[in-house]
């Protein structure tokens, strides 16, 4: 979780591609809280988001996995991984 806090504050390391667009994929893992529905860091989310829309890439894909519990008191985790872009 850091290194993507790194990455997008950085914003990570753009990629080229050949119709003139730069793209950056990053990775947040939001723990669910153990205790009730919802995620304990959605902020987090948004806050990596925002960081890559201040260094003006746009969200072009979200997704999301789910993993079981990693023990008692863990909580489900969910990854999502982004890919935003960037016109150049």
């Amino acid at each position: 979780m850091a290194r993507a806090q790194a990455d997008a504050v950085a914003g990570a390391q753009p990629r080229p591609a050949q119709n003139g667009w730069n793209y950056v994929v990053l990775q947040v893992v939001l723990k669910e809280k153990f205790f009730g529905t919802g995620s304990g860091n959605l902020t987090e989310l948004e806050n990596v988001i925002n960081r890559q829309a201040a260094l003006g890439f746009r969200l072009h894909t979200i997704t999301t996995s789910s993993s079981g519990s990693t023990g008692f008191g863990g909580g489900d985790r969910i990854q999502a991984t982004m890919v935003f872009e960037r016109a150049t």
